[in-house]
């Protein structure tokens, strides 16, 4: 900014504040009013956009002690001062003032204030943004659109690309990623709002809910499912068959004695990502008929007379 305008602007004024206001309250008060003001909060008003850009201004010079200190020497010179650069008279000021022409000295702390607003992050740094003095705002990302879809689980194992209805009721397409999970999150980068002064648009953020399958559940990558062994298999071991995701059924062994809760592994047959592929694991669970005929009973009589004797539950007093 030129000059006279540090003659001109009594910074403790715009941001309400005494001349010895420590950092933190300096710091809590500015954001405080870049909130209030900030384009964002007040889109097309001018006023508002001006007042933000007074209070970035005074922001950037109070916040940096050197800064701070030359503004304070210069404006105990005399408020009521005019000049023009080299004129007669100017005397020491002109030696004052080259003191300030440094492109703006320090700046806001615009990763503070921009983190209070949906994607603006550094979107006005670099390119004619706050970070000077007297500058204008610079582009800004569109806002974000947000939007849910809900799909089946094999849908979300395999990776599908399915159609959506935007907000302006036009259809669009999303591409679902093979093994996305449930909650997780989809960026379409560019399709969301337009920027309100040139810059990118924003994205369209899909939130994904996958319904839940009758026989498997997701664990990473690996899939679950529960599989049912009559006793006597679990005892005298057999060959079994369990389903795939895929719909090809696979054999698996299970060994004599094997107890309900043990976990059967079959590598490669999970959820296939472009991190790999997880694994099949099936769990044992030994069923208990319901109903029994006399026969059956008086079979299960004869074997309890002569089943081990240890207590299977000694460990659980110990």
């Amino acid at each position: 900014m030129a000059s006279q305008d540090w003659f001109d602007k009594d910074f403790y004024t715009i941001l309400g504040v005494s001349k010895d206001v420590g950092d933190a309250e300096l710091k809590k008060v500015y954001r405080k009013l870049a909130r209030r003001y900030h384009p964002d909060s007040n889109p097309g008003d001018a006023a508002a956009e001006a007042k933000f850009k007074d209070i970035s201004e005074a922001y950037s010079v109070l916040s940096d002690a050197e800064q701070r200190k030359e503004y304070d020497e210069l404006r105990a010179m005399g408020s009521g001062a005019r000049f023009t650069a080299g004129g007669a008279g100017a005397g020491g000021f002109e030696d004052v003032f080259s003191r300030f022409s440094r492109g703006g000295g320090g700046s806001p702390d615009f990763d503070d204030i921009f983190s209070m607003f949906n994607g603006a992050t550094g979107s006005g740094r670099g390119r004619g943004g706050f970070g000077g003095f007297g500058g204008a705002p610079g582009p800004q990302k569109g806002s974000d659109v947000r939007a849910r879809t809900t799909i089946d689980f094999l849908t979300a194992a395999k990776g599908e690309t399915i159609s959506l209805r935007g907000e302006d009721g036009k259809p669009f397409k999303v591409k679902i990623p093979a093994g996305i999970g449930d909650g997780q999150k989809i960026r379409l980068r560019g399709r969301g709002r337009p920027s309100p002064n040139g810059g990118e648009s924003g994205d369209i953020v899909v939130e994904v809910t996958v319904r839940p399958h009758r026989v498997f559940s997701r664990d990473g990558r690996n899939l679950r499912l529960t599989v049912p062994v009559t006793f006597t298999e679990a005892v005298l071991g057999t060959t079994i068959e369990v389903p795939t995701l895929e719909g090809t059924p696979v054999k698996l062994r299970v060994a004599p004695g094997t107890p309900s809760g043990r976990v059967l592994r079959v590598k490669g047959r999970g959820i296939s990502t472009s991190k790999g592929a997880g694994d099949l694991l099936a769990e044992v669970q030994v069923a208990v008929p319901d109903h029994l005929s006399d026969e059956q009973r008086e079979a299960l009589e004869r074997y309890r007379a002569v089943e081990p004797s240890e207590n299977p539950r000694a460990d659980l007093f110990h």
